[in-house]
């Protein structure tokens, strides 16, 4: 039971560490959020309407949060 818990809280720590990380790397006019050619980068197969539901305060850019919220809900998920 415990290595299974390590082994979740492992896997969380380093899903969080590759979120900040991509987000880094996707954020090339470094804004600090993601337009849809940014957001494209990783995930090429997102749409406008994908961006939409994503931005969810409607502010035109996708932030850490955001991201992170639509990596863990489904709602992106890399083409590779």
């Amino acid at each position: 039971m415990q290595k299974l818990a390590f082994t979740l809280a492992f896997g969380l720590a380093a899903t969080g560490m590759a979120f900040a990380q991509s987000m880094t790397e996707l954020d090339a006019d470094g804004s600090g959020a993601l337009s849809l050619a940014e957001l494209q980068v990783a995930y090429p197969s997102a749409t406008e309407d994908t961006f939409v539901t994503i931005d969810a305060n409607a502010d035109g850019a996708v932030d850490e949060a955001e991201l992170t919220a639509a990596v863990e809900a489904g709602t992106l998920i890399t083409d590779s």
